[in-house]
């Protein structure tokens, strides 16, 4: 695996580790001998069978590149949106807080909020989600009373539990390990 930091990584990969002509090259020169060969042998032959061999064999190459060239856009494009994705985490992951304190008349910002905040958010948000789905799912399953299922209901309470596990651990500060401590306001 690589860095999504480096920045040589993925200029590297794209110009020698993948490369779609040695893919499409080989495959694309043996139609292209098939349909010469069709076509010649259909010439010399001046044969109905020929022809159409020679017309397949053509129909097989256009859409061999079409299919090669339509990949290669998607690939530059997609290529594209990885570069302008990366640079846009690499200056957000390596920007410092903007303000100093001579901009606030003395005050100094303590922290300032970043992207890797708000993919955590997500990723909280996801995992309340998920508890509360769980929660629905054992309450359906006690409402039908001596009919429930005990292994749905204890599946759902092994979810929650590992979901609040994973969500403590996002949580948790990050120097010193321990949890977050604060005042929870209703």
């Amino acid at each position: 695996m690589q860095s999504l930091g480096n920045p040589n990584s993925s200029a590297k990969a794209a110009r020698g580790g993948f490369s779609m002509f040695r893919i499409s090259g080989p495959g694309l020169m043996v139609l292209l001998t098939a349909f010469v060969v069709a076509v010649i042998f259909a010439a010399n032959q001046n044969d109905v069978v020929g022809w159409v061999v020679a017309v397949i064999a053509f129909f097989w190459l256009a859409l061999a590149c079409f299919v090669v060239f339509s990949i290669r856009k998607a690939a530059r494009k997609a290529g594209a949106k990885l570069s302008e994705a990366q640079s846009a985490f690499t200056s957000a992951a390596g920007r410092g807080p903007s303000s100093s304190a001579a901009d606030h008349g003395g005050t100094q910002v303590v922290y300032e909020r970043n992207e890797a905040d708000e993919v955590r958010d997500l990723k909280l948000d996801h995992s309340f989600k998920i508890v509360q789905v769980q929660i629905r799912v054992v309450e359906e399953e006690r409402a039908k009373g001596a009919a429930a299922n005990q292994d749905t209901i204890n599946r759902a309470l092994e979810t929650i539990e590992i979901t609040a596990t994973n969500a403590r651990d996002m949580i948790k500060s990050s120097g010193n390990g321990e949890p977050v401590t604060g005042t929870i306001i209703d």
